[in-house]
C-alpha cells in the first residue's frame, strides 16, 4: 500500500465527522476498523462496537461538530490526523459542549479497506 493523497484524507475525515453528526452506524462502520484501538478524553478504551453502540442506541447524539486546527501527516501505508473539534449536543441526556482534539491513524485495516486503526481524543482546556 502506498501513501495516500491529502485529499484522500481529508475526504474520509469529512465523511468519519458527517456520519459522526448524523449517527450514520452504517458509514462509521464503513470507516472504523474492526481493531480499532480508541482511547476517550477520559481515557477509557473504546471498542468499534462500543463506538457504533452508543450511536445506534442515541447515546450519544451530536447536533454540531465544529473542525479546526487539522494537521495531517502523510506516512507510507499509513497517515496520522490531528483535530480539534468543538462538540454540542447529548451524551446519555446531560448537554456536551466541550472542545475535544483528536488523533487519528488510518491505515489499511484487516477489513481491506482505509480505515481509523487508532485514535485518541483530549479535552482541550480554554
Amino acid at each position: 500500500m502506498g501513501k495516500h493523497s491529502e485529499s484522500d484524507i481529508i475526504e474520509l475525515e469529512e465523511r468519519l465527522r458527517q456520519a459522526m453528526l448524523k449517527s450514520d452506524v452504517a458509514e462509521l462502520d464503513a470507516l472504523i476498523a474492526p481493531e480499532l484501538l480508541f482511547t476517550s478524553h477520559l481515557g477509557q478504551l473504546v471498542s468499534k462496537e462500543q463506538d457504533l453502540a452508543m450511536h445506534r442506541s442515541g447515546t450519544l447524539k451530536l447536533t454540531e461538530l465544529h473542525p479546526s486546527e487539522q494537521s495531517i501527516h502523510l506516512n507510507e501505508g499509513f497517515s496520522v490526523v490531528s483535530v480539534q473539534m468543538h462538540l454540542l449536543g447529548l451524551y446519555a441526556d446531560a448537554a456536551v459542549d466541550e472542545h475535544i482534539r483528536y488523533t487519528r491513524v488510518w491505515s489499511l485495516s484487516s477489513a481491506g479497506s482505509l480505515q481509523v486503526v487508532a485514535g485518541h481524543a483530549s479535552v482541550v482546556s480554554s
